[in-house]
């Protein structure tokens, strides 16, 4: 089977095409930095500020570039990896796991990010509502929060008991080691911030009406607690580091250095390769002479606004 030839006016119109659709992939890059108020040529922004995030983006594009061969290894291999994300309220992790998982297929990647245990989860075995979310052959799953919000959270603001605490210390290396011996690969992270930095990210999302929603009472009353959090975090930190599962902390007051410093690290935790795919060769489309297409009514058309 061979293409139809395209004339030149054809094959530029295609072109064009094709570069609007690359520069449209890019727009949403710069869609998500919009969230941090930072825009190309803005006032204000330095010529060094502009060249460096020209660089944040080229490494950016680059590395969601390898993220796409690690996924299309962990497939091929049926590979199965666990990445954890904690960190204070505001610290950037959510920023980071949109950064890794926007070029990756949802059913390779996915997020877990749980609510608070109902009364049936909390009369479970802690471990049991992480479990079902662990990754099966091929998938690679991050936990925005896990279950080490026993260790932070719930210590802080007495949602477990002094009992309850210490066994999730005795349990939980445990709990990692028998999930590692099983073929599950688990790379957790920290995101560390300054208390200024935290101070001044709330005080942005009380400002921000499109961030607002983000402060909830419990964020609030976390930032009341911040020496609370320190010590509990330095405790978590210290108990559960183990060689199997060993935390790694991300310095994330500069959100852009976190991203592409914890993006590469991640990289480097997985002995992943290019994976070789066959050529796509897209299909000629059939044409049967006796197909008609019926118009849409008008009254299903969704309105040209813009």
């Amino acid at each position: 089977m061979t293409d139809k030839p395209l004339d030149v006016e054809a094959l530029t119109e295609r072109q064009r095409r094709f570069q609007e659709d690359l520069i449209d992939a890019y727009d949403e890059e710069l869609e998500l930095e919009v969230d941090d108020r930072i825009q190309d040529g803005a006032a204000g922004l330095t010529e060094d500020a502009r060249l460096s995030r020209k660089l944040y983006f080229r490494e950016l594009f680059r590395l969601q570039g390898e993220l796409v061969k690690l996924q299309d290894w962990v497939l091929n291999t049926g590979y199965r990896l666990v990445v954890i994300f904690e960190g204070r309220d505001a610290a950037g992790k959510g920023g980071v796991i949109k950064r890794i998982t926007q070029r990756l297929n949802p059913r390779v990647c996915r997020v877990a990010a749980l609510p608070a245990p109902n009364s049936r989860e909390r009369t479970q075995w802690y471990f049991q509502r992480y479990v079902s979310h662990l990754p099966a052959g091929g998938e690679m799953v991050l936990f925005d929060r896990s279950w080490y919000n026993r260790a932070g959270v719930e210590r802080v603001m007495n949602f477990c008991t002094d009992s309850e605490y210490e066994e999730f210390f005795h349990s939980v290396p445990e709990f990692e080691r028998m999930l590692v011996r099983s073929g599950i690969k688990i790379v957790k992270y920290w995101f560390s911030i300054t208390d200024d930095e935290q101070e001044m990210r709330f005080q942005a999302r009380v400002q921000d009406p499109l961030k607002q929603w983000k402060l909830s009472p419990m964020d609030l009353e976390s930032r009341r607690r911040w020496e609370e959090y320190t010590h509990v975090k330095e405790v978590m930190l210290q108990r559960s580091n183990i060689p199997e599962a060993p935390w790694w902390v991300v310095q994330a007051v500069d959100k852009k250095r976190a991203r592409l410093n914890c993006i590469t690290h991640l990289l480097g935790q997985v002995p992943y390769r290019e994976v070789e795919h066959a050529t796509v060769i897209l299909p000629e489309r059939v044409h049967n002479p006796e197909y008609l297409r019926h118009p849409v009514p008008e009254t299903m058309i969704v309105p040209e606004v813009f």
